[in-house]
């Protein structure tokens, strides 16, 4: 069973919805990531190069373990296609115990 401590809430953002498609599918698919939510756009201002930016992103909310979390990040950062993604992990502090055993197993590398 899964643990708060042991499940992981990703945080990245992706340039328009088809891309945050093909990556959220593709990190349910390798079993790193049991569920992705892909959220309504949302404008993000930030320096970069030493510009103020202004983009619309497409903000996703990844579930996958501390496990699986090296390879997912590897994943991730592969098919993402800024140069230098926002890749943010916050462990749980509480969760429904079902909830995060479903995690758990959806994550298994090798499913029983």
């Amino acid at each position: 069973m899964t643990t708060p401590e042991e499940a992981l809430l990703v945080l990245t953002n992706l340039p328009d919805a088809d891309t945050a498609a093909r990556v959220a599918r593709l990190l349910v698919e390798q079993r790193l990531a049991a569920c992705v939510n892909i959220l309504a756009p949302c404008t993000s201002i930030y320096r970069w190069q030493d510009q103020i930016e202004r983009a619309s992103e497409v903000p996703m909310l990844i579930k996958t373990t501390l496990l699986r979390y090296p390879a997912l990040q590897a994943a991730l950062t592969e098919a993402h296609p800024y140069e230098l993604p926002e890749i943010i992990a916050i462990p749980l502090h509480k969760g429904l115990p079902a909830y995060l055993a479903w995690i758990g197993n959806e994550t298994l590398e090798h499913p029983l």
